[in-house]
């Protein structure tokens, strides 16, 4: 009697997992007509359903994967091919795809065990790309210049890598290293104009006033949001690469929009002062005072502007004033008697 109901229990299991896989192979195949007929979400959902009866079958997953792609569930993919890879297919493919998702996904730590995994089921694949991309986020530039100046080699067409070494450099700030590769990457890919903005940042930073203001221009020209900060940038980058004029008429129009902004109107009056214009920049630095009646450093340049025209006795006054209000101003006294003043 037992062992009759042993049999029949088997025989009741056997039943079982046979409809299940009928039912698995039933739902796959809806799926796959479904996908000839283009309607990607109608085959994702019979594929989710043939996974219900059967979540081993892998030309079932190999199929979920790629819905889930198309359909732009990501999260849910990657989930997929990690299934696959622990049922055994640990293809090139698979691996791949796994280090693409994890990437784009920004699971770093994923992403590189399974860009070591590629390069050990592939040699040919190039990953160094996607390590340098990796520690350069993390600014780990150390191993991002590693990483990156190999997979220059890899794909020199890829104007992102020269960007990345050049900006690492230049977040280490050393700016002379960085604008070669700047350089380059503009090169390579002329509508980058955040690019463009930056490199020439960076060449005003290295006194290279010519090519700070073109490549500023360049990226306005090319669609760079032309704001305040912008604005401000290029009428100094006007100023230093020798056209006061063009850069004056920016910087007092900003002035408009920006009336009681102190450092503004003290970088336009050293402007007009440093190209000998003293009342305009007396004018400037009194507008500061106007906001401010404490700005001994305003009051001092006006005291300094005096000096300048000839008026020393009225320049000294002032200049002895503002030194009271703040003794740390004594230091500009004491190189401009050095100089023989």
């Amino acid at each position: 009697m037992k062992r009759l109901n042993l049999t029949a229990l088997f025989l009741f299991v056997c039943s079982v997992l046979f409809a299940q896989t009928d039912s698995a192979s039933y739902f796959l195949q809806k799926g796959l007509d479904e996908k000839q007929k283009g309607r990607r979400m109608e085959s994702l959902k019979n594929f989710e359903k043939a996974f219900r009866y059967d979540s081993t079958n892998k030309p079932l997953l190999a199929e979920m994967a790629s819905a889930y792609m198309d359909l732009r569930k990501y999260y849910q993919a990657k989930e997929t091919y990690k299934r696959l890879v622990r049922l055994g297919e640990t293809s090139a493919a698979n691996y791949k795809q796994l280090l693409q998702l994890s990437f784009n996904l920004k699971a770093y730590d994923d992403a590189i065990v399974y860009a070591n995994n590629l390069k050990k089921a592939d040699p040919s694949e190039k990953v160094n790309f996607y390590l340098g991309k990796i520690n350069y986020d993390r600014e780990n530039y150390g191993d991002a210049l590693k990483y990156l100046n190999e997979a220059a080699k890899d794909e020199p067409q890829n104007a992102e890598i020269p960007y990345m070494i050049g900006r690492s450099y230049a977040d280490m700030l050393n700016y002379k290293l960085a604008i070669p590769f700047y350089q380059k990457a503009v090169q390579l890919d002329g509508t980058k104009y955040g690019w463009i903005y930056e490199l020439g940042l960076i060449c005003y930073a290295q006194n290279d006033n010519k090519n700070a203001l073109k490549y500023i221009l360049e990226a306005g020209e090319k669609g760079y949001p032309k704001d305040n900060g912008y604005m401000q940038n290029l009428g100094i980058a006007y100023i230093d690469a020798g056209n006061f004029d063009s850069g004056i008429v920016i910087l007092t129009d900003l002035i408009k929009k920006r009336p009681s902004d102190a450092n503004l109107l003290d970088m336009v009056a050293l402007a007009y002062y440093d190209h000998k214009k003293y009342d305009d920049a007396m004018n400037y630095w009194d507008t500061i005072l106007g906001f401010d009646k404490t700005n001994a450093s305003a009051l001092y340049m006006i005291g300094m502007c005096y000096l300048k025209k000839g008026e020393k006795g009225k320049g000294q006054q002032l200049c002895d004033k503002a030194i009271e209000m703040d003794p740390s101003l004594a230091m500009y006294k004491q190189k401009k008697e050095m100089s023989g003043f």
